[in-house]
């Protein structure tokens, strides 16, 4: 049976037509018993699809996999990456992407079943995903939205009635993962060693067509790719340290061409401020702590440049030189991205010599007097929380006092410098401590808290007398907070 008219897919699949090495193609591993957890329905609309007409079992049935749209051409794809360093081939081992949807002003986006059963890539993994790190990418990727930061999204989680091994038995489930697409650094690498040149000059080609044609003329294209994802990595990095959002596994694998956020493994936001903050459990000596981002960033923009040599000029060594002077810029680029977001996070209007060291001891104190770094920038806008006593500190008074005077340099008027600070600075993040609260009760079939949370985080500039309860951090604890990667 289809429900094309009625909900509105238009699939226009072209990624399924590269080389067969690239690829491959296969249907998702049906379920034993479907059942509809969670369905975005404002992210429907964004998609010009419409749902309301469809029975709650069908929807099931369709996000589950065992029902696939008319026009649908699953695939998983192949790519490799650098994990923690070490290179190695992987692939979609247990996702697949099942074709791509236009919307209605043409927009193509990815539709990716994930936990959708085994592939060729999956090596030794059950293909399966449990509900609890479905629900986490959920949560976290639309409050990532919600603070408009560019991110894959989810557009639905079906439980599976089948049970997953993990350390214990959990709950199967499938996420719905919408993206501009799932081509990776990690992508080209695979192009770059597996098949050599050509193909490599497949996906080259195809990705500009994709998402930046208007490159496509180029008298250096390859250059002028490089330079664009190094411009939208970025942005998207400086968007992440904003609002204090830790990554957890930044392997090639999971840099988007497109410069959006993916992969919510072991990921958290960071509430006491500390730039060597780590919270996953396989990242043992920090490779990926907050402060570490923009350098990894770098890293693996340069393995990126590396794929790229071929097709930057034919004198290899005169490539090598051009991608690592493109490269190298990064520092530079990154810093005054960086310093441009935190003199918004802090309402400063014009450039002063002095704003850098303004920013750097904030931070120092922040770190030293444990200070939460959302409630910081909340309480230099005068928003209500508790908690305040810490900023009676006297060297915080002192350090107030200069960036009161730096406020009314360059006719900066205080409501001009309020607009700026409430723009860039969130009221509200997914606290740890609710995001488990949230998963722990889903986990026991109770759905509100999960619910309550991601209307919170829909609007988390917005002051709501609501959101009282979610600005507070946990709890002091000897328990250091721990996120896993839930493959």
């Amino acid at each position: 049976m289809s429900y094309n008219n009625k909900i509105g897919w238009r699939f226009d699949n072209t990624y399924s037509k590269l080389p067969g090495s690239m690829l491959t193609k296969l249907a998702p591993t049906p379920v034993k018993a479907p059942e509809l957890v969670f369905l975005n329905h404002a992210l429907s609309k964004d998609l010009g699809l419409d749902f309301s007409n469809i029975n709650d079992k069908n929807l099931a049935s369709i996000f589950s996999g065992n029902l696939l749209p008319e026009g649908s051409d699953a695939i998983a794809q192949a790519y490799a990456g650098h994990q923690f360093g070490h290179f190695t081939l992987l692939g979609d081992g247990r996702a697949i992407v099942i074709g791509e949807h236009l919307s209605k002003n043409n927009k193509r986006f990815d539709i990716q079943f994930k936990g959708s059963g085994k592939t060729p890539y999956s090596r030794d993994g059950d293909g399966r995903a449990a509900l609890g790190p479905m629900l986490r990418e959920y949560i976290i990727s639309e409050s990532m939205h919600g603070l408009g930061i560019p991110t894959t999204r989810s557009l639905a989680v079906v439980k599976t009635g089948e049970k997953v091994v993990r350390e214990t038995l959990l709950d199967g489930a499938v996420l719905t993962r919408v993206a501009e697409s799932h081509i990776r650094v990690g992508t080209f690498q695979y192009a770059f060693v597996a098949e050599g040149k050509k193909d490599l000059k497949i996906l080259f080609d195809y990705t500009i067509d994709r998402h930046y044609p208007h490159i496509k003329n180029s008298k250096t294209p390859a250059v002028d790719l490089l330079k664009i994802v190094i411009e939208k990595q970025t942005k998207l990095v400086v968007d992440w340290m904003r609002v204090g959002f830790i990554h957890g596994v930044m392997n090639t694998d999971n840099m988007t061409i497109s410069g959006e956020t993916i992969d919510y493994g072991p990921c958290a936001f960071m509430d006491t401020y500390d730039p060597e903050t780590v919270f996953s459990s396989i990242d043992q000596y920090g490779r990926y702590a907050f402060f570490n981002q923009p350098g990894i960033t770098k890293w693996n923009l340069a393995r990126f440049a590396e794929c790229l040599v071929p097709l930057i000029d034919e004198d290899k060594n005169n490539s090598i030189k051009i991608a690592t002077e493109v490269v190298n810029n990064f520092s530079e680029i990154y810093k005054k991205n960086w310093l441009e977001m935190m003199r918004k996070k802090l309402g400063l209007l014009g450039e002063e010599a002095k704003d850098e060291k303004l920013i750097t001891d904030l931070l120092a104190w922040m770190h030293k007097n444990k200070a939460d770094y959302t409630n910081t920038f909340c309480f230099l806008m005068n928003e209500n929380f508790q908690n305040k006593k810490i900023y009676n500190n006297q060297s915080f008074l002192d350090w107030k006092k200069q960036w009161q005077d730096r406020l009314k340099i360059n006719s900066n008027s205080p409501k001009e410098s309020l607009k700026l600070m409430c723009l860039n600075n969130p009221l509200v993040i997914p606290r740890n401590h609710k995001v488990e609260e949230a998963l722990e009760a889903a986990n026991s079939g109770d759905l509100k808290p999960t619910k309550n949370l991601l209307k919170i985080l829909e609007k988390p500039y917005e002051d709501r007398k609501e959101i009282n309860e979610y600005q507070s951090p946990a709890a002091p604890s000897s328990k250091i907070y721990k996120t896993f990667c839930g493959t």
